[in-house]
């Protein structure tokens, strides 16, 4: 069973800068196909970005795609959401998902993964 655990949430002022991580356990990594989504207090979960396993194909949400940056790194089984001038817009809990096979989905439905949340908080 893949376990996912998300770090590095926190405080930071507007135009700061956060770097969120994922730990995987328990599957092949590369095999997945991973992503971050965020919930805002009164909104839907929304995607933010996604990458394939083998980090060929990426994509994000247009207002973040000039701004946040997904990676990963298959040898230790890690993703990251490296996210640079932040605003107050971008706070939510950020989730780590996962799901078999090469499909960047953008819809959360799609992912049988998920890691508890992490907290991001942008604000002066």
């Amino acid at each position: 069973q893949v376990q996912l655990v998300e770090s590095g949430g926190g405080l930071v002022q507007p135009g700061g800068s956060l770097r969120l991580s994922c730990a995987a356990s328990g599957a092949t990594f590369s095999s997945l196909t991973m992503g971050w989504f965020r919930q805002a207090p009164g909104k839907e979960r929304e995607y933010v970005a996604v990458i394939t396993g083998s980090g060929a194909r990426m994509s994000s949400r247009d207002v973040v795609k000039d701004r946040f940056t997904i990676s990963r790194d298959n040898t230790k089984r890690m993703m990251y959401l490296q996210m640079d001038s932040l605003e107050p817009e971008d706070t939510a809990v950020y989730y780590c998902a996962a799901r078999p096979g090469n499909a960047a989905f953008a819809d959360a439905s799609k992912y049988e993964i998920w890691g508890q949340g992490i907290q991001v908080t942008v604000s002066s």
